[in-house]
């Protein structure tokens, strides 16, 4: 029974064959994570800081956006971005259609963290910044955003890790990344071993943030008791 589910699940053999399409995918999804997640970081850090501006209008469509994309699951924003465009004139090739896809959603995440991180900061300090001569954007930049990214590093470090793992979506526009080259591996052969190599992979990935980011927690929650 061991050796049928080693053979099923573990096969050295298979894994041989198809390890170069797996190693394709795996660069695939850190070239989509390298795009997406700077571009997520600094639109959700923009918008939070726009949310900051005494300005009704513009708050207000901000926090539209915010909702409406965190509302909308990111596989169906890729396949309206990516065969519903087109309608419009617009076609962008899978790749550009799943940054863009995972840009929206992400920024929108992180616009959230970054506001409470922003709203966590005392307003002395915004005050004293602005009686050094600094203007509203200079102390933003030197002075608060740093401070509240601080504050929420957990956060932040733990929508990355879900927004790399979102570069799956890709797959529904035939982009080859990761698990779409384990899905066409396991057809190739029918034997799941490429699904269960991509999961130790993606395992390997992820696994060091995600103590990171408990260990995080696990300082913050001790520096407030």
């Amino acid at each position: 029974m061991m050796d049928d589910l080693v053979a099923t699940f573990f096969n050295i053999d298979v894994l041989r064959q198809v390890w170069p399409l797996l190693l394709q995918g795996f660069w695939m999804t850190l070239a989509l994570a390298a795009v997406a997640v700077p571009l997520s970081v600094l639109s959700g850090i923009a918008i939070a800081m726009a949310q900051d501006v005494p300005n009704k209008l513009l708050r207000f469509l901000l926090i539209a956006y915010v909702d409406v994309l965190r509302a909308i699951p990111p596989l169906v924003l890729l396949i309206f971005i990516f065969f519903g465009l087109p309608f419009l004139g617009l076609k962008l090739n899978e790749f550009t259609a799943a940054v863009l896809a995972l840009t929206l959603n992400g920024s929108s995440y992180f616009a959230e963290i970054f506001r409470a991180g922003i709203e966590s900061v005392p307003k002395g300090q915004r005050e004293a910044a602005r009686s050094t001569g600094l203007s509203w954007y200079q102390s933003m930049v030197h002075v608060v955003v740093p401070q509240g990214t601080r504050n929420v590093l957990p956060d932040l470090i733990s929508n990355t890790v879900e927004l790399v793992k979102q570069t799956s979506i890709a797959s529904a526009v035939a982009l080859q990344e990761l698990l779409r080259s384990a899905q066409l591996a396991q057809g190739l052969l029918y034997n799941p071993t490429p699904l269960i190599a991509a999961a130790i992979v993606y395992f390997l990935m992820f696994w060091p943030f995600v103590r990171l980011v408990s260990r995080l927690q696990n300082r913050t929650a001790m520096s407030a008791a």
